[in-house]
């Protein structure tokens, strides 16, 4: 891994407009490539929506859906990512030409390379099939990178995973914040009308995107990610209005001592810049773990328990993930 200056963005993306959405990316790209930025991370599904997706019927998930690397959105990214010379990393939904579709995040590089994640624990819709493939690659730029989609960072042994196949950076795009959750001690509804207010009274808002139900959530698991594994974390999110949530942003960049190096809480679209140094992974404490395993002990880690439940089949019970 080299030195590297990374973008993290959350932007309040407009429901099923790809073209509205695509300007915003292609806003932050410019701003990016003004600041010598080299990666630059977008949101879960920040191309077509999010969370209206789970209305949606077969037929009009089809219809919005689009093919990775050769559809039109992976190839504006393309074009962007040539022309400001950045590599650039934004969510969609996915067809392919058997007719599935998955929840996808596309990565694009400045020297013509795609890179493709299917989110393995996908559960937004039940005309989504979660993906079986952990992404890991190289950039022309000579880092190593991961991409886990939202809930695939909440399982430890996906981070591992993607640790131990070699990546330095991993890119984490989400749709999170505000959630209706089932737990009283994290996340929970945002107030629409301090959204709607948020210019006359920006500390109110930031005040629970600060609390509980934002960064406060997201620091009690997230820096744990980067340090056990020695990863440097790009963490992305929506902001605003998703259907009827109140995403909370939280931008941030996270060292592999699981310290945050940039962050907002400010309720806007917004992009967060940081200088990765790459000595940093060197002899960090995540590293030196992952050295120490004892891989002979793990087994029962692959022994079903039976209490296993797939993400769609609880999403469809009414139970909030």
């Amino acid at each position: 891994m080299k030195d590297i200056r990374v973008a993290s963005v959350q932007f309040e993306h407009k429901p099923a407009d790809k073209r509205v959405n695509l300007a915003r990316i292609k806003h932050f790209v410019e701003q990016a490539a003004k600041q010598k930025v080299e990666i630059i991370v977008f949101p879960e599904c920040c191309i077509t929506g999010y969370w209206f997706l789970r209305k949606l019927s077969r037929d009009e998930l089809t219809e919005l859906a689009e093919p990775v690397f050769d559809g039109p959105s992976s190839q504006f990214l393309m074009a962007l990512a040539k022309e400001h010379n950045i590599t650039i990393g934004a969510g969609l939904v996915e067809k392919t030409s058997e007719g599935a579709m998955f929840n996808a995040y596309v990565v694009a590089m400045p020297n013509g390379w795609f890179q493709r994640h299917r989110k393995i624990h996908c559960f937004i819709s039940e005309h989504l099939s979660s993906g079986s493939e952990f992404t890991v690659f190289d950039t022309p730029g000579g880092c190593r990178l991961g991409v886990l989609t939202c809930y695939d960072n909440n399982l430890g042994e996906n981070v591992r995973i993607t640790a131990l196949k070699g990546a330095e950076i991993l890119l984490a795009p989400h749709q999170t914040g505000g959630c209706n959750s089932p737990s009283p001690f994290c996340m929970g509804l945002v107030d629409k009308s301090l959204w709607e207010h948020r210019k006359e009274n920006p500390d109110a808002i930031e005040a629970e995107f600060k609390g509980p139900k934002g960064r406060e959530w997201l620091l009690t698991w997230l820096c744990a990610r980067a340090h056990d594994n020695g990863l440097f974390l790009i963490f992305s999110n929506g902001v605003g209005v998703d259907d009827d949530e109140i995403r909370t942003g939280n931008a941030m960049i996270l060292d592999p001592y699981g310290r945050v190096l940039a962050e907002t809480c400010k309720a806007e679209d917004y992009m967060v810049v940081a200088d990765l140094d790459a000595s940093l992974r060197e002899n960090c404490t995540g590293a030196r773990w992952i050295k120490t395993r004892r891989p002979e002990l793990y087994k029962p880690l692959t022994i079903p328990t039976g209490r296993e439940r797939d993400t769609r089949t609880v999403r469809f019970e009414g139970k909030r993930l």
